[in-house]
C-alpha cells in the first residue's frame, strides 16, 4: 500500500509554492520574524541579532517576549509604496 506523506513546510505553501503570501496583500500591522525574514531574504538569526543588538535597519516590537515585524516598515526598507 503506497501513502503520500505531506510534510508541513510543503503543506504551508501557496498556489505559486511560496510559503508566505506577497507582500502587497499582507495587511496585518506586523508579522513573524520567520515571515519578516522570507520577506527581506535574511536568515532569521540575522534578524533576532538586529533585535538584539538594536543595529539593524528597522527594529521589531517586543509582544509577550516575541519579536514582531511592522510591515509597514519593511515595505519602506524594500521600497514598496505604502499605501
Amino acid at each position: 500500500m503506497n501513502t503520500t506523506t505531506h510534510h508541513c513546510r510543503e503543506a504551508s505553501h501557496g498556489a505559486d509554492g511560496a510559503p508566505f503570501p506577497p507582500l502587497e496583500l499582507e495587511n496585518r500591522p506586523a508579522i513573524a520574524t520567520n515571515q519578516a525574514a522570507y520577506y527581506l531574504t535574511r536568515q532569521q538569526q540575522t534578524l533576532r541579532g538586529w533585535a538584539c543588538n538594536e543595529n539593524g535597519p528597522i527594529r521589531p516590537l517586543r509582544i509577550n517576549g516575541r519579536l514582531a515585524w511592522p510591515t509597514a516598515e519593511i515595505r519602506r526598507l524594500l521600497g514598496m509604496e505604502v499605501a
